[in-house]
Formats: C-alpha cells, structure tokens, sequence
C-alpha cells in the first residue's frame, strides 16, 4: 500500500534560517574581488593619505610658527562660504590649520571610493550577469553582499590606518590625527552601508550612483546648511543629522571626540543590515523599487544620441556641483586680499598658481586648477563608461548595427570633452558674477575667469587620452586611469611645495599650464599638450580597432 504524506498545513511557516545561511564561498567571492581591485584600491588609500599629510607638510614649511598662521589664515577660515565647502574649523592650532581642507573633503573621497569598491562588486556583477553565473555554483545569495561590504569595509581602514600613520610621520599630533582617522571612519563606514542598500533598491548601475551619489550631495547640503546657521539657530542641529556632519564634529585636532564613531559604525550596521534584508526580497537581477517604464518608441535615432542620453545625469550632476563651486569661489574671493600681509600664503599660491598677478589673481588660479582636476575625473568617467558598455554587452547590441566601434568610441570622447569643458566654464561664470559684482566690473570678470578656465582643457584632455588608451589597449587596466589622475594631482599642485625634482613634476600635464588670470598666455605648452593627447587618443582608438571586442 502507498503511503501518501499529509500536505503541508496551510499555516505552517519555513524553518528559520540558519546562522550563515547565504554565506557559502563568501571568502572565495572577496579574494576574487580583492584581486579585481588591487590596485585600485591600494592606490586610492595611498593617494587619500598623501593628499592629508603632504598638503599638511607644505603648510608648516610655510610658517615659521602658530602666530603667523593665526594672523594669516584666521579672517578667511570663518567666511561662511568657505565654511560650508569645508567645515568649520576645529581649532586655531597650527595641525587644524594645516588639515582644514582635508579633513571633510578627504572624508568625500573615501566616501566615494566606497562607492565604487560597494556598487561594482554587488550591482555593476549583477547587471553584467556575471553574478548569475557565481550563483550556479557553491556559492550562497548573501555571499556577493558579503564579499563587497567586506572588501569596501576593508578599503576604509586601510585608508584611515596609511593616514593616521602618515599623519603622525609629518608631524602632526598623534591624538588629533587618530581623531582624523575617526572622522574619515565615520564617513566611509556609513556610505559601504549607505551603497550597499543602493544596490537593492534599483536594477541598474545608474539608478545605484543616483541613490548613493544623491544621498552624498543631500548629506553634504545638510551639513553645510547647519555649519553656516548662527551659533544660536536650531538649524544648527542638522549638522548632526548627516554623517558628514559627524565627520566635522569628530572635530579633529581640536576636541578630538573619539566617541562620534560609535554613530557612524552604529549606522554602518543597521544599513548592511537592512541591505541583507532587501536582498531577501528581490529577485536576481531586479530591484526592489520597480524600474521606470519607458516610452513606446524611443526617440533616440543615433549612437552619438544614445550616449548623450546616457551621460545626461551624469552631466547635471556634476554641472550642479560646479554651479555651487563657483558660488564659492567667488564669495571667498573678496577676502583672499587680506592674504596680502601674509608673505607666506602668497608664497604658496604662488607655487599652486604661479608666479604673476594680484593675490586675487593667484587664488582664482590655484582653485582653477583643483577644477580642471575635477573636469578631469568627470571625463575619466564618462569615457571609462566604455568598458562597462563592453563588458555588460549593451555595446555589442549598438555595435550590431551600422555603427563602427571606432565612430562609437568618439561618441564617447566628444560627449566627455564638451562636458568637461562646459562645467568648467559655469563655473568660472558663476565665480566671476558673484566676485565682480563686489568688485563692480562684472563683464571683465567673468571673461578673465572664463578666459583662465578654457585654458586649463589641454591637461585635462591629456587625462582623457590617457584613459582612452587604456581602455583601448588594456581594457582590464581601465581603471589605473584614475591613479594616473592622482598622480597627475600629487605632482602638478603640491610637487613644487615638497620640492620634487624638475624632470618629475612635469610629468603632471597640469604643471605646464598658464597662471591665468594675471599670468602671461603662451600658447606653446598648450599646443604641445593639445598634441599630445590627440596623439595618445589616437593610439587608444587605434588599439581600440585591432583587439578583440568583449
């Protein structure tokens, strides 16, 4: 006779799961991503760790003691403007004076950086359908997650720990460089968690960048809104709303509050929590927030118009943020002249920016040059964009049609040399509008800066033709495009103030260009640096041709 077994009762729930259920080959998963990353992860902690020690460094080769720099720097570190792009100021002691900048624009940086390290390994694999293919082997749901939330955590304390290290080495103090530490921890844990539920919540790589990157920007807003507010405003309170704000209130090198990190690493486990719990509620491939519908028929008839639709948010997002820097420039602008006095702060500006001009003139030149940084990483991104066409076959589908590789390839350049160049433009417009109507010469402003600006694109094509090269040649070293972008960083703007050698610094395409405005305008380097990356993006397209495409 043949048993049959009772059905299940309606009621009956599944068993709970085990403690590490999901969690097979997590270990395998981040020694593959690890490997993946390894340079790009070394060399972002290693470049985030300069940019906090040297720049700290050249400070105290520039003042004799803590009274100069006082008289020096004081009057413009509490401009409101200045402020809100980089805090407030923790102290009047020379460690706070020479970490000011880094302190919470370091903290973005790492914030970024794991960002990138959290998205790739989680929804850029998925999206690809590389995860997919993991999953059909040993290897649990939970264990990507884990495995990227491992790896991003793991690229934060390497980070802190080169910086603390480091920071100490220059001679800053030990208490307060560990509370520098504690500041950027605290950012870099919260946006791993921050990231990680990102990756749940939409399908795609782009709707990932714009919940992680626009909770960044919505941070940062907050935090600046509650920096600026009088001592005796409740808007005060919203510093404490944001992690950046945490950051800030580490206060490093002045109250040194250790225990803020309790916050950020409170954060940091209630958001992988929570992104382990979406996991559960999606499928593979799928987001647990339902993707747009689109239109019927599309109106995109071209490449070229695929990747301008492509880039559109990007492009906005960075065109915002330099709309705000050049609010920012030029409300400091006023107050640069009390530099005057200091023979000390013109010797620096005049080292970023050059040797001709007003103090004024030397400031809008330096803070110029840090944009065209900027304009750089913006055209690194939108031509790196290649390879995750390639590589998640998006751009074999356009690459079926009429549309030759080659002719795809300049789609991307143009979009990323028209975009680069228009942000810096409004910004150098808005800084001039705002500086020249203190000054009451509004028109001769804004075309000086603008002037200035334009002039700061060969260098930052060369950046481009650098990583078009790469993903032309070299498609699984696309990435080392950004640590040539720090590089180019470390040598061209602090490469004179740790005095490196000559033949060195001017390997930074950055070191040849003009110290506008103020400076004289010689058109040779230019030339020779427009040349050059034309030559180096034609071997990249060249490259691009011959090799075998995904």
């Amino acid at each position: 006779m043949t048993t049959v077994a009772p059905a299940p009762s309606p009621t009956a729930r599944p068993a709970p799961r085990a403690a590490g259920a999901g969690l097979t080959g997590t270990l395998s998963l981040l020694r593959l991503a690890a490997r993946r990353d390894r340079v790009l992860v070394p060399v972002s902690a290693f470049g985030l760790a300069a940019f906090a020690a040297l720049s700290a460094q050249a400070t105290f080769a520039l003042f004799p003691d803590l009274r100069s720099a006082q008289e020096s720097m004081a009057p413009t570190l509490a401009n409101p403007a200045l402020v809100a792009m980089y805090g407030p100021i923790s102290s009047l002691g020379i460690d706070s004076i020479a970490t000011f900048k880094s302190v919470l624009l370091g903290g973005v940086f790492l914030a970024l950086l794991a960002y990138v390290v959290v998205r790739r390994h989680t929804r850029t694999e998925e999206e690809a359908g590389r995860l997919e293919l993991l999953g059909a082997g040993v290897v649990g749901r939970r264990a990507t997650l884990a495995a990227a939330v491992l790896l991003g955590t793991a690229a934060v304390l390497l980070t802190v720990v080169l910086t603390v290290g480091w920071s100490i080495g220059v001679g800053l103090d030990p208490a307060g460089s560990v509370a520098l530490g504690v500041c950027w921890l605290v950012i870099g844990l919260s946006w791993v968690g921050v990231t990680a539920v990102a990756a749940q919540l939409t399908s795609s790589t782009r709707g990932t960048a714009g919940w992680s990157l626009g909770a960044l920007a919505v941070a940062f807003l907050v935090r600046a809104v509650g920096d600026t507010a009088a001592a005796d405003s409740p808007a005060r309170f919203l510093s404490w709303l944001s992690p950046l704000g945490w950051g800030v209130k580490v206060s490093a090198f002045g109250e040194n509050r250790y225990w803020v990190a309790a916050l950020g690493i409170a954060l940091y486990a209630v958001l992988v929590a929570v992104a382990f719990s979406l996991l559960e509620r999606r499928d593979l491939g799928a987001g647990v927030l339902p993707s747009r519908a689109g239109h019927d028929r599309s109106r995109i008839g071209t490449a070229g118009a695929l990747t301008r639709r492509l880039a559109r948010g990007t492009f906005v997002g960075w065109l915002v943020a330099y709309v705000v820097l050049g609010v920012v420039l030029g409300s400091i602008a006023g107050s640069v002249e009390t530099f005057i006095d200091s023979p000390e702060v013109a010797d620096m500006l005049r080292a970023l920016g050059g040797e001709a001009g007003s103090v004024t003139d030397l400031y809008f030149s330096t803070e110029l040059h840090f944009a065209a940084i900027g304009a750089s990483a913006l055209s690194i991104a939108l031509v790196t964009r290649m390879y995750t066409e390639e590589t998640t076959t998006r751009a074999e589908a356009v690459l079926a049609t009429p549309v030759r590789r080659v002719a795809w390839a300049l789609g991307h350049v143009a979009v990323a040399v028209v975009a680069s160049a228009l942000v810096l433009l409004v910004s150098a417009t808005v800084a001039g509008l705002v500086h020249g109507a203190d000054a009451g010469d509004v028109g001769g402003t804004v075309t000086r800066l603008a002037g200035a600006a334009l002039s700061t694109l060969p260098a930052v094509w060369v950046a481009l033709a650098v990583a078009l090269l790469l993903y032309g040649a070299l498609p699984r070293f696309t990435g080392l495009a950004w640590a040539a972008l720090i590089v180019f960083l470390l040598l061209g703007e602090f490469g004179d103030l740790l005095d490196l050698p000559g033949w060195l610094v001017d390997l930074s395409p950055f070191t040849h260009l003009p110290a506008l405005p103020g400076g004289t305008l010689t058109w040779m380097p230019l030339v020779a640096l427009t040349a050059f990356a034309v030559a180096v993006g034609a071997a990249g397209l060249a490259a691009l041709r011959r090799r075998d495409f995904g």
